[in-house]
């Protein structure tokens, strides 16, 4: 049995969709915090069992008659989110599956200047150090992030935001896309181990995604740079926690040393078209503006 964990979130469920296309609904399970969320996927065939990274003792039985699991990095900020990810890999060696895979990051480092990469890093050895056939998903920076920025873009005419650099923008659905042919082993035998980095062929900067805002928009919208304590005090002031804005400053301060100016052909190459533009993910977002 193929095994995705997350199967509610954003990206498990494309992922879980994308595979219902591959292989029969009885070759899939979901691993879950809350089945009633995933009534839809039962209805279409999918085993639906409750699992939490954070309580490992449940995973036995979600992970049950594993084939392979992908586990869906925890939605956990600091040391809880390795300790989590790491239980779930556990879990799945334990399950007997002869795959592990991960969703992984294409800038995961130890030393990365943005707080999630050393928590894929510690998975991604963790995964090299199991003895068990393993892919570990360097998915390109979600585009879906910028979602949080154009709000206040289009309403005041100006996108402020710290000083950034160039960013690899993935579509989540070519990313599900991507691991939904390695969960069914239908990539070739090209996505084992560290996988090379699984983006769209360009990147794009803060002061490209107001270009494209612009272009969308018909209008002509700003690029400001604030310093990093001003950003910080602007958002908080707008309603943002502090340990939140502190957080997401360690994204512009990794773009700006270059971490996320990767790309490769891999994404493409696997799903077999051009992989979604930042301009047609933001689209439908603006029109509903």
């Amino acid at each position: 049995m193929l095994i995705v964990t997350g199967a509610t979130g954003r990206l498990g469920a494309l992922i879980v969709d994308r595979l219902l296309a591959r292989v029969p609904a009885d070759r899939i399970g979901v691993s879950v915090r809350d089945v009633d969320k995933a009534a839809g996927l039962a209805a279409r065939g999918v085993r639906v069992r409750a699992g939490d990274f954070t309580e490992p003792g449940g995973l036995k039985h979600a992970f049950e008659d594993a084939e392979r699991v992908l586990v869906v990095s925890a939605s956990i900020r600091g040391e809880g989110a390795v300790a989590a990810n790491t239980a779930a890999i556990d879990a799945a060696k334990e399950a007997g599956a002869r795959r592990i895979l991960y969703t992984s990051h294409q800038a995961a480092s130890a030393t990365s200047r943005f707080l999630p990469q050393p928590v894929h890093a510690a998975a991604e050895e963790h995964l090299r150090r199991l003895g068990v056939p393993y892919t570990a998903l360097r998915n390109g920076f979600y585009t879906a992030t910028l979602e949080h920025y154009i709000g206040a873009a289009l309403a005041t005419g100006t996108l402020a935001v710290p000083q950034d650099g160039p960013f690899s923008w993935t579509a989540h659905e070519d990313l599900a896309k991507v691991a939904a042919a390695a969960l069914a082993d239908d990539a070739g035998g090209t996505l084992d181990g560290v996988t090379p980095p699984l983006t769209a062929p360009g990147t794009l900067d803060f002061a490209g995604v107001a270009e494209v805002l612009g272009r969308l928009t018909g209008r002509t919208l700003r690029h400001v740079v604030m310093g990093d304590e001003e950003w910080i005090a602007a958002v908080v002031a707008a309603g943002m926690p502090r340990p939140l804005a502190e957080f997401t400053l360690t994204m512009f301060t990794a773009a700006r040393a270059g971490e996320f100016d990767v790309t490769g052909p891999t994404l493409e190459s696997v799903i077999g078209r051009p992989a979604r533009t930042v301009e047609q993910v933001l689209a439908p977002l603006v029109g509903t503006r």
